[in-house]
């Protein structure tokens, strides 16, 4: 086994901004073990029992969360998804498919059934133990098993998650990847996800609900479980779906998380944050994914992973100065803090 002294790594964002092209990057470096939208799935489930059992901790990952079954029952695709649910040859369907199968084991192995039957033989037996300790020994368990010295969890959304996640794992080194949000807000637009969250987001202010708020909570409880069960048993996704949000409520909703993100992330020393503008990472591959394997630990340099990889990136341009002039200033003007915030031009 390698030595494991490396602090782990949270990769947040707001999704749809490249953090799934550095999931995919990492992924390829011998040293790292790259969880690829891990937490996000899990929903509730993934955080409310403070002090779980081996066999609780199995259900987390085992069975839907009421707000990922509800997508899937009504024929949507998990964004990013990586398992073959709808192959008559699979073992699961979209109405039983393993939250912790539908991206994060595909991404390490081809033989992600036999990996997950592996983990239920780690994981059921484990003793009662706090929740980040039950983390802790399950990515330890796959460290070893693929030999590698450091995990990095990369979740699309996983901003709303930040102040959970920190108090799990305060010894976390964190790395922020943005986009221009207006480029952001419109490849939202285009995916369930983020139509179905904003949907939720319309529905709860019209109810005088501010979901910010549950994003700065450092936990969960069984309660969220049980209120998500009811949302949903009341909610249609599909109709949801069916709103046409105009495109500056997408940008609205990528501002909002920015700063929602800046009340968790602002007092994190330098040495425990890096910001990875996606931008930068375009033009200048090789020099900041050398940063970035620096901040996570200087030892994990590699020169032939850092030449693989750089290659892999294929320049783009900004996709919202192809908006009608209107269009693209209303998408600006409610992308302004954010924008602000990150350094862009608003």
């Amino acid at each position: 086994m390698k030595p494991n002294i490396i602090p782990p790594v949270l990769i947040l964002s707001t999704g749809r901004c490249g953090s799934t092209m550095v999931s995919e990057m990492l992924n390829r470096h011998p040293d790292v073990l790259s969880l690829s939208e891990f937490f996000v799935p899990l929903g509730q489930n993934g955080f409310a029992w403070e002090n779980p059992t081996g066999e609780r901790m199995w259900q987390t990952l085992s069975q839907q969360s009421p707000s990922l079954h509800a997508m899937l029952k009504d024929g949507l695709v998990v964004d990013e998804g990586l398992y073959p649910h709808d192959d008559p040859n699979s073992r699961f369907s979209a109405y039983d498919m393993p939250p912790v199968i539908a991206t994060t084991l595909p991404h390490l192995t081809p033989d992600y059934e036999a990996l997950y039957d592996a983990l239920e033989s780690f994981v059921r037996p484990l003793p009662k133990a706090p929740l980040a300790d039950q983390y802790r020994a399950l990515f330890g368990h796959l460290m070893d098993r693929f030999g590698r010295r450091v995990w990095v969890e990369r979740s699309g959304g996983s901003l709303m998650l930040a102040a959970k996640l920190l108090r799990l794992f305060p010894e976390a080194r964190v790395v922020h990847v943005f986009r221009d949000g207006r480029d952001t807000a419109i490849s939202m637009s285009r995916h369930h996800n983020f139509r179905v969250l904003l949907a939720i987001h319309k529905k709860c202010r019209r109810l005088g609900l501010d979901l910010r708020r549950d994003f700065l909570k450092d936990r969960g409880s069984p309660a969220g479980i049980w209120l998500e069960k009811l949302f949903f048993s009341v909610v249609d996704t599909g109709m949801l779906l069916r709103e046409e949000p105009e495109l500056a409520e997408f940008g609205a909703l990528w501002s909002d998380m920015i700063l929602t993100g800046e009340k968790m992330l602002g007092h994190l020393p330098p040495e425990r944050l890096r910001n990875l503008r996606f931008e930068d990472v375009q033009q200048a591959p090789r020099e900041k994914l050398s940063e970035l394997i620096r901040f996570i630990d200087p030892s994990l340099q590699n020169e032939a992973w850092l030449e693989e990889t750089a290659a892999m990136l294929r320049p783009t341009r900004a996709k919202y100065t192809d908006l009608p002039a209107p269009q693209q200033a209303t998408l600006t003007r409610a992308c302004a803090p954010g924008l602000r915030h990150l350094g862009y031009a608003a």
